[in-house]
C-alpha cells in the first residue's frame, strides 16, 4: 500500500511540474492582439495538447480477461508521451500572423514549441501599430517539457455477462496559487467477446482471451498566468481595465478510445496486444484581462489596450489509430502494469494496483 501512495504522489508531482512550466511559457507568448495571440498559443502549445490526449487514452487495460462479478482492481498509473521532433519547433511566418507581428530578423523565424529546447529562446518578434510604427517587441519562449506526463487513478469492477466497468477520477485538486487546479473523470467498458462467439467453454477451447473496450476521459486544467504591461506602458485611454489579477488558462480535454485486445495468461504474467482508435478534442481559453501594447503617444511612450479573454482554441488534437503492447503481473493481491503505445506520439505507461 505504501508503494501505491508513493506512486500517486510521484505522478501528481510530475503533473505539477508540467503545469508550473506551462505557466512561464504561455505568459511569455501572450503579447499580441487576440487573433495573433491565438495563433501563437496554438502553435506553441500543440505538443502539450497532443501529449495530454495521448496520456488520457493510455493505461485503460492490460489484459483482455474480464473479472468475475464484483471482483475489482484499484490502480494508479502514469503515462509519458514523447513528442516527435517535428512538433518541437514551428515557423512563425507559417502560422498566419498578421502584418502587425513580424520577425525582427527575417532569417530568424524558427521558434521552440512547448516541447522544444529549454536552452533556446525563440525569435524576436516586433509589434507594429496600424500606422506602421514599431511599438513593442518580445521573444517567443523556450521549450519546457519534451515528455508530457499524465496520471491516471482508476477502479475496475467486474459486472455480469463478462463485462468490466472502469471509472477514472481525480477530484478537483488545488495545487497552489502559482500552479492552479486539475480534475478529471472517465468511464470505460470492456467485454469478453470470445464468450459470445464460442460460449462458456471458450476458456477450454481457445488459448487466449479476446475483448473489445471503450473509454472516455475528461480532464480540466487551470494554469495561472502573469502578463503585465510592458515597462513604461500606459493605458491607451481611461476606459482600459487595469485589473490583471485573474489571468489563467482554462483547458478541457475530451478523449475517446476504442480497442480490440488479445492477451494470454501465463501463470502470474499476462502479456497483451491491442489495436484501436483514439481521439481527443481540446478546448483552451486564456481568461482574464491582458494588456497588449498597440500604440504609442506622440512622445514615444508605449500605450496598451486591455483585451478580455483574448484566446479561444477549439480543435481535435489527437485523431487516429493506436497500438498498445504490454503486460500485467499478478502477485497475490498486488498488480503491476506496463505498456508502450504507438499513436500520434509514442508513449509508455506503468503503474501499480491491488485487487482480486
Amino acid at each position: 500500500m505504501k508503494k501505491f501512495y508513493s506512486l500517486l504522489a510521484l505522478s501528481m508531482l510530475v503533473f505539477l511540474s508540467l503545469r508550473s512550466n506551462a505557466q512561464s511559457g504561455f505568459s511569455a507568448i501572450i503579447k499580441a492582439a487576440p487573433a495573433d495571440a491565438t495563433k501563437l498559443v496554438d502553435a506553441y502549445g500543440e505538443p502539450l495538447f497532443k501529449g495530454l490526449g495521448v496520456g488520457l487514452n493510455s493505461g485503460w487495460n492490460n489484459t483482455a480477461k474480464t473479472k468475475k462479478l464484483l471482483h475489482f482492481d484499484l490502480r494508479i498509473t502514469a503515462s509519458a508521451a514523447f513528442v516527435s521532433n517535428a512538433d518541437k519547433t514551428f515557423d512563425v511566418t507559417k502560422i498566419g500572423l498578421s502584418n502587425n507581428v513580424r520577425p525582427d530578423d527575417p532569417t530568424q523565424t524558427i521558434a521552440p514549441t512547448f516541447a522544444g529546447s529549454k536552452n533556446t529562446t525563440g525569435p524576436l518578434l516586433d509589434i507594429y501599430d496600424d500606422n506602421g510604427r514599431k511599438v513593442s517587441s518580445f521573444n517567443t519562449p523556450s521549450g519546457k517539457l519534451s515528455v508530457i506526463p499524465a496520471p491516471q487513478i482508476q477502479l475496475t469492477v467486474g459486472l455480469i455477462q463478462n463485462t468490466d466497468l472502469t471509472i477514472r477520477a481525480i477530484p478537483s485538486i488545488n495545487l497552489g496559487s502559482d500552479v492552479g487546479k486539475v480534475s478529471s473523470i472517465g468511464f470505460g467498458l470492456k467485454h469478453d467477446i470470445m464468450q459470445d462467439i464460442i460460449g462458456k467453454t471458450a476458456d477450454k477451447l481457445v488459448p487466449f482471451d479476446l475483448a473489445v473496450a471503450v473509454g472516455y476521459s475528461h480532464l480540466n486544467l487551470n494554469i495561472p498566468l502573469n502578463v503585465q504591461p510592458d515597462q513604461g506602458a500606459e493605458p491607451e485611454n481611461a476606459s482600459q481595465n487595469t485589473d490583471f489579477t485573474n489571468q489563467h488558462i482554462s483547458g478541457s480535454f475530451n478523449s475517446f478510445m476504442a480497442q480490440l485486445i488479445i492477451s494470454k495468461k501465463l501463470l502470474a504474467f499476462t502479456p497483451f496486444f491491442a489495436v484501436g482508435y483514439n481521439t481527443t478534442h481540446t478546448k483552451v481559453g486564456v481568461i482574464g484581462n491582458y494588456p497588449i501594447t498597440t500604440g504609442a503617444t506622440f512622445t514615444g511612450t508605449p500605450t496598451y489596450t486591455t483585451y478580455p479573454n483574448p484566446v479561444n482554441i477549439s480543435e481535435t488534437s489527437i485523431n487516429g489509430a493506436r497500438a498498445d503492447l504490454g503486460f500485467q503481473l499478478n502477485l497475490g493481491f498486488f498488480r503491476f502494469y506496463a505498456s508502450g503505445s504507438l499513436a500520434q506520439y509514442k508513449s509508455v505507461n506503468a503503474g501499480i494496483g491491488f485487487g482480486f
